[in-house]
């Protein structure tokens, strides 16, 4: 699991890392670091042709002192410096000594380049690219391109990014994950973010906000021992589907069977579809959900917004066992949001944007703030979905999802979602971890259900099973 710091977070423990340390001792190591992922991305870097953008500040001397390091193992390294009178005045001339060259930031002469290493703007950057750095942005978007810390033009705290932004191949960060790196489209124009460590694990504060690795899912998925039995696996019930939407109901309890429930009740009004294609599924029409016994409830996909459902919800929200609320149910408690403030055990919520918009306000570009927020204010986990989705529990702490992919936006994905988070929830699992193991189980789905095309969300249903055991044997 890896911590998620801000800006601020990150500027602290430098500060204390630098304390009685020679000075420029961090960027040298930084530099260094870079310029070793650099050459591991050339392969051959004698003759390689480097061309760094150069702003002004630190970030523009670690791209200075990496081209360094580069020049003298033989790659032609050009630095295009935006403002040469601001730019790092050792490293510029470090560069030089190595037989590195400077020019005027004209992006013809990115053209010809086996990698263009952007050092416009650091991790203390906001709003997009100006003047000159446009251009030599859209002159690298054709070229092996490696962001320094963070893709510049991308807001580090948030993910936000500007209208004109360098989009990175690769991005080297430094001591830590940004949130601009992991969430938002900041995830997007990172590419691929690799970790070069400066030392900052002694002084960094304990982490509020986490990426899962596929160790730590692997850890948290249940597996059954000798002495289980389809109870003490979990009990899982759905209230999902309806006569006009039958197939929300049938992919949320797919989801549950195929994520490791021991056992299914089904309470909603789809019954004959789910006894059609699941015989293993208990299904009891016409009772109220209170009065079954299980160890979780999923509500809410496919079961309309009448007063039926309404009364559904309320009975559900009852219980005193962890209940997740998609879709429809989202839309019910926007309009009753006590029964979930009211609750003592755990209820996920998994809203995408625009049902989040009627449970709370936003999401804003801090993707993070705006599901903590709401978590905070419904005493509820939020899983925001996105292609990096976002949980957030009550008292704070935050999972964004390294595995999504844009191929789940298809009808019925959430259902899958849904059930997969139900059965995790039903097997004991606290509901943060819970929303996030299922996140990132679901992303996995997804990126295996798109490997032979587009895929529909019984696609992803039936990839959950190769997902899980993917995950598992590591």
């Amino acid at each position: 699991m890896r911590g998620v710091y801000t800006v601020e977070q990150i500027r602290a423990a430098e500060e204390a890392l630098m304390a009685g340390r020679p000075a420029g001792a961090l960027m040298a190591r930084a530099a260094h670091g870079l310029s070793v992922e650099c050459a591991a991305l050339l392969g051959r870097v004698y003759g390689a042709h480097v061309v760094l953008l150069v702003g002004a500040g630190n970030n523009g001397g670690d791209a200075l002192y990496a081209g360094a390091y580069l020049a003298r193992r033989g790659a032609r390294v050009t630095a295009l410096l935006l403002d040469p009178d601001r730019a790092h005045a050792g490293g510029r001339t470090v560069l030089e000594q190595a037989g590195g060259r400077v020019a005027e930031p004209d992006p013809a002469l990115v053209a010809g380049a086996d990698l263009v290493l952007d050092g416009i703007v650091g991790i203390g950057g906001h709003g997009g690219l100006r003047d000159a750095a446009v251009g030599l942005a859209a002159a690298a978007r054709d070229t092996l391109t490696v962001a320094v810390d963070i893709p510049s033009g991308v807001d580090a705290d948030t993910g936000e990014a500007g209208e004109a932004t360098v989009y990175a191949d690769v991005t080297v960060t430094f001591g830590a994950l940004k949130p601009g790196l992991v969430v938002g489209d900041g995830a997007e124009r990172a590419g691929e973010v690799r970790l070069v460590d400066i030392g900052l694990d002694t002084t960094l504060p304990v982490a509020s906000t986490h990426v899962l690795e596929a160790a730590d899912v692997a850890a948290l998925l249940p597996t059954p021992g000798g002495a289980d039995d389809k109870y003490t696996r979990g009990v899982i019930g759905l209230v999902a589907g309806s006569a006009e939407y039958p197939g929300a109901g049938v992919l949320a309890t797919g989801a549950a069977i195929n994520g490791g429930a021991g056992m299914v009740r089904y309470a909603g009004t789809a019954a004959e579809a789910i006894r059609a294609r699941y015989p293993e599924v208990v299904v009891h029409e016409g009772a109220m959900p209170s009065e079954l016994r299980v160890q979780a409830w999923v509500l809410g996909p496919g079961i309309g917004t009448d007063d039926a459902a309404r009364a559904l919800l309320a009975d559900v929200l009852s219980t005193d066992v962890p209940v997740i609320i998609d879709a429809d149910g989202i839309t019910l408690v926007g309009d009753s949001p006590e029964l979930v403030r009211r609750r003592s055990a755990p209820t996920v919520l998994t809203p995408h944007d625009r049902e989040f918009a009627r449970i709370a306000e936003g999401p804003s570009a801090d993707r993070v703030a705006s599901a903590r927020s709401a978590a905070q204010d419904l005493g509820a986990t939020v899983l925001l979905k996105g292609n990096a989705t976002v949980v957030a529990a009550p008292d704070g702490t935050a999972y964004i999802n390294p595995t999504g992919t844009p191929w789940l936006a298809t009808a019925g994905s959430g259902d899958v979602l849904s059930g997969l988070v139900g059965s995790l929830l039903a097997s004991g699992l606290d509901a943060p971890l819970a929303a996030a193991t299922g996140a990132y189980v679901h992303g996995v789905a997804g990126q295996l259900a798109a490997a032979d095309g587009p895929p529909s969300s019984v696609d992803v249903l039936h990839a959950v099973r190769t997902a899980l055991r993917t995950i598992s044997a590591g």
